[in-house]
């Protein structure tokens, strides 16, 4: 049997010392120290055989963190793993101790096409992968032709031609299986206002003139589009699920497990019995879907579904809560671990399973807290990991 990890990481805003990311937002010297130190460590501490980062601005900031933690791993199996040597080397104790390096590890780097000048920069996201790659990954953001949202009974449309950050699609060989990983980050809950040609700035923006309605739309616009870019990275898990494909899916969803966006993802959870229902040509009254035809649609439904990791954890852990994100006093996961039924048990073509799945939130505080600071160098979500075995 093959095991391996894989986790999802959002560094929040990775980029190297004095550059504007974002309008007068950068990290002097001392607090890129501070942030690679922080982001290497918990590297070092997840040691995932597959890692998801967002919010990577450079490539070569991810490399210098991973480096990093490479050579922390280096120097803690020389502190704490006996070499062959010691009679006791082979204790199993010392192989949980020990940590991989991504020497030869494989690391994808999808570029935002909207990324700017400084100031104006958007970021991308990447795959580590300690697997290499099967094929050359993916990078999905500008959409030719556009995604064109039509709404019944009415003239006009919503018109999506880019997702806001990209969407990376990588085959990933494990073991002599082949698994379709996906990374993503979707929209974020941040309003979108619309900017007068000759205005520096929306409206919306100016709290001093606090416009209720009109920051409602804002969020209205940014949640229609972290739909729309749901649906796009939907018909690309489509297009791997049909082919029989195992399938993984991991990101900063910026949205919870049961938000349409999510369920859109995920797709549709099947009836219990498709065979009450009325059917969708019927004829009369008790016109309804035969047993045979119901037995098809539930498979049909199940053989396109994803499955969430944590929901999976918690059921079995019986653990009362998981949060990746807190703001506000409130606690809640927005960065998840998707996967398709190949990975549950109790499925016939089951390849492998979930064994169990981490979290690593213990420096979130809800932004009320007196160190929030920290969290502007640290990462402003909490690090997700499942731990999968495959069948031989």
């Amino acid at each position: 049997m093959t095991e391996f990890t894989i986790a999802s990481f959002n560094v929040k805003n990775l980029i190297g010392a004095d550059k504007e990311y974002y309008r007068f937002e950068k990290y002097t010297p001392e607090e890129y120290a501070w942030k690679q130190d922080w982001l290497a460590d918990q590297v070092l501490t997840l040691n995932a055989d597959i890692v998801c980062f967002q919010e990577i601005f450079e490539e070569e900031a991810l490399r210098d963190v991973v480096d990093e933690a490479d050579a922390r791993g280096a120097a803690l199996n020389a502190a704490s793993v006996p070499d062959r040597s010691k009679r006791y080397a082979r204790k199993a104790i010392f192989r949980k101790l020990a940590t991989d390096s991504y020497k030869d590890a494989a690391l994808a780097f999808a570029p935002n096409a909207s990324d700017g000048e400084p100031g104006e920069r958007r970021p991308g996201l990447a795959i580590l992968s300690r697997f290499g790659f099967a094929e050359p990954p993916e990078i999905v953001q500008d959409l030719d032709p556009p995604l064109q949202i039509p709404f019944p009974g009415q003239e006009g449309g919503y018109s999506l031609p880019r997702v806001s950050r990209p969407i990376l699609k990588a085959r990933v060989p494990v073991g002599d299986r082949v698994i379709t990983v996906f990374n993503c980050h979707l929209k974020s809950k941040l309003g979108e206002f619309v900017r007068p040609d000759d205005a520096d700035f929306a409206p919306e923006a100016n709290l001093l003139s606090y416009d209720a309605a009109g920051r409602a739309m804002g969020s209205l616009r940014a949640a229609v589009r972290r739909m729309a870019e749901a649906w796009v990275l939907r018909n690309l898990i489509l297009g791997e699920l049909k082919q029989g494909r195992p399938v993984l899916v991991l990101g900063d969803f910026n949205d919870g497990e049961h938000a349409v966006s999510s369920e859109i993802i995920s797709g549709e959870v099947p009836f219990k019995n498709y065979a009450w229902m009325r059917r969708h040509d019927a004829t009369h009254q008790a016109d309804r879907y035969s047993r045979e035809e119901a037995e098809q649609i539930t498979e049909s439904v199940e053989a396109m579904r994803l499955h969430s990791a944590e929901k999976l954890f918690v059921r079995k852990s019986s653990r009362d809560m998981v949060y990746t994100a807190a703001f506000g006093g409130v606690f809640e996961s927005i960065d998840q671990i998707l996967m398709s039924r190949h990975f549950l048990p109790e499925w016939d073509g089951a390849i492998g399973e979930m064994e169990y799945f981490s979290v690593f939130n213990d420096h979130l505080t809800d932004g009320s807290h007196p160190e929030a600071p920290y969290n502007k160098l640290a990462s402003d979500h909490g690090q997700i990991m499942a731990h999968f075995r495959l069948r031989g």
